[in-house]
């Protein structure tokens, strides 16, 4: 039986520490940790250099940032059951979480390590106005933060001084975003992208650095984007751009080129089987190509005959007599050339030759001979593709008035921009995630292009409970105070309202088409405080000692939110449900080939049911079991562990029995 500290150390996963640890377990000491001068000793042999100067980036607080970035959780993750048991919400696989975005991100690390597709954030700009000031409510010593985080004294304190003083300067900025992108960055696939909302006070410093957490190679591009049309005036200069940074999480992304139709493709009637219209092209003879003997020929087309540069045929002849560095030859082979001519891609016009280009259609060479194939045309994707004025705000102000009727929000993005995003990086079937939700748009993008193209696509959103000032949007406050009826008015509860209007509005506007697959529900989690008093170690718990921690005053909803935090510590989804299992009146649970034993009063006879349900159920196979210690004494926790271990189960299952606190 191992035993487990899980609720108060939950933490990113550490994917490089994991590579160091199977490429150089000689560089790690027992107790796990890693000897960096261990480690640059074996490098130096192989004659790897450590220079001692570098280019990085540093601010005041990076090293408090590092901190946060792997520092453990201190909240727990609940459900809102009203909601997520409505019929449109029960089986959905979107989710909306309320909380602060780093501490959701830590809940999310390991349950979605690797498997979101595409991530966009609109952060806070930091522009002085938008509200944006550090806060951290973690309560660190200056002589715990200079052991944890590697620094003097002096420094230390300069760090917590601005930690705790509401600063909104370039370096608390930056200490807010680092710990989130470092971990954004973990749960991105191998092919996954994100992309940055930001203006002219943080651009330079966001792509700092973001190259230093995705890696300079990993830059996708920087797009500039219109916001409005008239420009925000400063002085002398309308500034109406911000800029959206896009970076993949390895250094063989690219974004998806889109299909399109060129304006020259001739729309006449000459519509061809599956290739389409067509364009007239180049013509066939090439002015500037390197001269080859094998593309100077004769082509005879209706009794006329044509030569490259229009020349005689002496000219020709004399031409491929003294093979010189000539600008008369064709653009295709002879073999090409006739096989196009046969199959319609070659046109005679004002006695020059030109190829035909099909929207749809192509000639290829597939194993040594020429074929006609379909193809799909596509164009590069340029730097100034979100300079349209359909992804200004002013767009993002008519897509919130389908509604809401007056302005309950500021500085939204338009839809439009997210599903261009979405469009570029995925197939339709992945993840997009938002942890800076706002007024819930990327949510809302993602249902209506699934309602529009079929797609699978799921969304996770988060967006912290922010009050809502009366005075600065009193529209808001009161939208959401009198029609909503909450009494505490949130930026939250606007997010969560959009999106169940986005999702009526979409049924009202395809009542024509079959919608029984799509998911235009979510459900909606929260994070909650851990409990009081409940931070110490384990090994302080003995017979004598019970009541460290008080476990009787745990409710029911409290155990439902450490099973729900758990299971997704544990690697399962938020939205993958969990099945009870009836052990002869004990309830227990069971998801992944994990098997929870949450409650208190497991005895025996539950016991002598488990281990007969493990043999005879062949859907119930766990290879995990784990208890809550302080619902179990200490008797019941070495009978469940004697007996997974000398029980051999008819299924030959290697069952690991774990109990955590």
């Amino acid at each position: 039986m191992s035993k487990q500290q899980i609720t108060g150390n939950i933490t990113p996963p550490n994917k490089d520490l994991e590579i160091l640890k199977q490429n150089f377990p000689n560089c790690f000491d027992k107790n796990g940790e890693f000897d960096f001068e261990k480690f640059r000793k074996q490098l130096a042999k192989n004659e790897i250099n450590f220079s001692k100067e570098s280019y990085s980036m540093d601010w005041l607080g990076k090293s408090y940032a590092r901190l946060l970035a792997t520092d453990e959780a201190t909240t727990l993750l609940k459900e809102d059951k009203t909601h997520n048991q409505k019929e449109e919400n029960a089986t959905s696989e979107n989710l909306l979480i309320k909380g602060d975005n780093l501490e959701v991100l830590k809940h999310l690390s390991n349950a979605y390590y690797e498997k979101i597709k595409m991530i966009y954030i609109d952060p806070p700009y930091n522009t002085g106005s938008d509200g944006f000031v550090y806060q951290d409510d973690r309560k660190f010593d200056v002589p715990t933060l200079m052991e944890l985080a590697g620094i003097n004294e002096e420094r230390a304190k300069r760090i917590l001084a601005f930690t705790q003083s509401k600063s909104n300067s370039h370096s608390a900025w930056l200490t807010f975003m680092y710990p989130r992108l470092y971990i954004a960055k973990q749960l991105l696939t191998e092919d996954g992208v994100i992309f940055v909302s930001i203006d002219d006070n943080e651009v330079a410093q966001l792509r700092l650095l973001m190259d230093e957490v995705f890696g300079e190679e990993n830059f996708i591009a920087e797009f500039p984007r219109i916001t409005k049309k008239a420009g925000k005036t400063t002085d002398t200069i309308a500034k109406n751009t911000d800029y959206l940074i896009c970076f993949g999480k390895s250094s063989n992304i690219s974004l998806k080129k889109e299909s399109f139709i060129d304006e020259k493709y001739n729309n006449s009637d000459d519509f061809k089987e599956f290739r389409g219209y067509y364009k007239l092209s180049q013509t066939l003879d090439y002015s500037s190509i390197q001269y080859s003997k094998s593309l100077d020929y004769e082509i005879k087309i209706d009794g006329k005959i044509f030569r490259p540069g229009n020349s005689t045929k002496e000219e020709m002849e004399e031409r491929q007599k003294a093979n010189p560095k000539s600008d008369s030859c064709w653009r295709w082979s002879k073999d090409l050339f006739n096989f196009g001519y046969r199959n319609d891609f070659i046109v005679v016009k004002n006695d020059r030759i030109y190829t035909k280009t099909y929207r749809n259609a192509t000639i290829q060479k597939i194993n040594g001979k020429y074929e006609v194939v379909e193809i799909e045309r596509k164009k590069a994707i340029s730097t100034l593709e979100f300079t349209a004025n359909e992804y200004s705000n002013d767009n993002a102000k008519k897509n919130l008035s389908k509604y809401f009727k007056n302005k309950v929000f500021e500085y939204s993005k338009p839809v439009s921009l997210i599903s261009k995003c979405i469009n570029m990086s995925n197939d339709g079937d992945e993840i997009i995630l938002d942890f800076f939700a706002g007024s819930g748009t990327t949510g809302d993008a993602v249902m209506q292009l699934n309602a529009e193209d079929g797609g699978n696509r799921k969304f996770i959103l988060v967006q912290l409970p922010e009050l809502i000032d009366k005075k600065k949007n009193k529209t808001a406050y009161d939208f959401v105070k009198n029609e909503l009826k909450l009494e505490e008015p949130t930026i939250f509860d606007i997010t969560k309202e959009r999106l169940i209007r986005s999702s009526k509005k979409i049924q009202e506007e395809n009542k024509d088409k079959d919608l029984s697959n799509q998911d235009l529900g979510f459900k909606v989690f929260e994070t909650m405080p851990i409990w009081e008093d409940y931070n110490f170690e384990v090994e302080e718990l003995n017979a004598n000692q019970t009541k460290l921690f008080d476990e009787s005053k745990l409710t029911e909803e409290d155990i439902k939110a450490l099973l729900i935090t758990w299971k997704t510590y544990d690697g399962i989804s938020l939205t993958q449900k969990i099945q009870k299992i009836d052990l002869e009146g004990y309830e227990a649970h069971y998801c992944s080939e994990k098997l929870y034993l949450m409650n208190k009063g497991f005895k025996t006879e539950n016991l002598k049911v488990l281990l007969e349900k493990i043999d005879s159920d062949k859907e119930f196979n766990p290879t995990t079991i784990i208890a809550f210690g302080y619902h179990f004494e200490s008797k019941s926790l070495r009978e469940i562990s004697e007996n997974m271990k000398s029980y051999a189960n008819k299924k030959s299952i290697d069952i690991d029995f774990i109990t955590r606190y």
